[in-house]
């Protein structure tokens, strides 16, 4: 069973690649290798793919079950992988602050209304917790 509890080390860095397996995992749920194979959008040696899984597997963020022929699980969510990659850009690009990330992300691009009002629910509750 896939434990989308889970975390990533801080220091676990995921290539393009991997990110791909991983996104194949998410919509698939488990797996076997020729399943994953045969999910890419573009070619791929099998071989590489089970390099890459394996590789993954290392790095615990997939787990390869016992059963014939094995399930590979993604062990982590994709908003688990999110939040690193987010902590590490925020650390490496803005100096640990969010304020110029979401200002460049807010002033780069056309909001929908409904985008708004998410961000300023998020506000919202981030001023609750503040009290």
């Amino acid at each position: 069973m896939a434990r989308h509890d889970s975390k990533p080390s801080p220091t676990v860095r995921l290539t393009p690649a991997e990110m791909e397996l991983l996104q194949i995992l998410w919509n698939r749920g488990p797996a076997s290798l020729s399943d994953v194979h045969g999910a890419l959008e573009r070619p791929l040696g099998y071989t590489t793919v089970q390099t890459r899984l394996n590789r993954m597997q290392a790095k615990g963020v997939v787990e390869r079950g016992d059963e014939r022929p094995a399930l590979y699980r993604a062990l982590v969510a994709p908003r688990d992988v999110a939040a690193g990659d987010l902590k590490l850009l925020m650390k490496n690009v803005s100096g640990g602050s969010v304020v110029p990330l979401v200002a460049q992300l807010v002033q780069d691009r056309r909001l929908s209304a409904a985008e708004i009002a998410e961000l300023k629910s998020l506000i919202a509750a981030a001023e609750r917790r503040l009290h």
